[in-house]
């Protein structure tokens, strides 16, 4: 078992995208003053939020370690996928790219009542929580051809909300991934 650093000082700068990969860092051990994330209040938590934080400290010879997941189905990388955009940033500054796969993404099996729920819920007015656009790919190969026009959603990035609009999802919002923000957004929905 790896014995962390003693010293605040001896931990290496550790990039977070979002509130949820911050607390993951404090839980694992690394102080707080080491870690860099995008502002409690930013329009969104991921690389482009955080590259307005950890931009700066990029220069020629920098290196960088991107700790990330594998997608089945995807065209496999050795170094993963995602991040990629982030990884683009720093090359463009000088910077080096090291990657660490550390899990692994794979579609659902649903059953037939599962598969009957979802295409329920899509009818019913229930508000799906959408917070990633590669489960809506792997919604649409579980569901194919299916019409999601009287499906309503929000989700928690853009790109996403432009995923679902992508499917046929008839309404969409998007909302920060905040709690209360997305909470507010599901009130007005319903």
């Amino acid at each position: 078992e790896a014995v962390p650093p003693s010293s605040p000082d001896a931990w290496p700068r550790c990039w977070a995208p979002g509130p949820a990969t911050a607390r993951a860092l404090l839980a694992a051990g690394v102080p707080p003053e080491r870690i860099d994330q995008p502002a409690a209040a930013a329009e969104q938590f991921d690389s482009e939020s955080l590259w307005q934080v950890v931009g700066p400290q990029v220069g020629a010879g920098h290196r960088l370690l991107i700790v990330r997941g594998q997608s089945d189905g995807v065209a496999v990388s050795p170094a993963g996928n995602g991040r990629d955009w982030l990884a683009s940033q720093c090359r463009e500054q000088g910077g080096r790219i090291d990657w660490c796969v550390a899990y692994r993404r794979r579609a659902p099996a649903w059953s037939a009542s599962q598969r009957e729920l979802a295409q329920a819920a899509s009818q019913d007015g229930t508000v799906w929580l959408l917070s990633s656009s590669e489960a809506l790919d792997h919604l649409a190969a579980l569901l194919p051809g299916f019409d999601w026009s009287r499906a309503r959603a929000l989700a928690t990035h853009p790109r996403i909300a432009q995923a679902a609009a992508r499917l046929g999802f008839g309404l969409v919002q998007t909302s920060r991934p905040a709690l209360d923000d997305m909470l507010l957004h599901l009130e007005s929905m319903a």
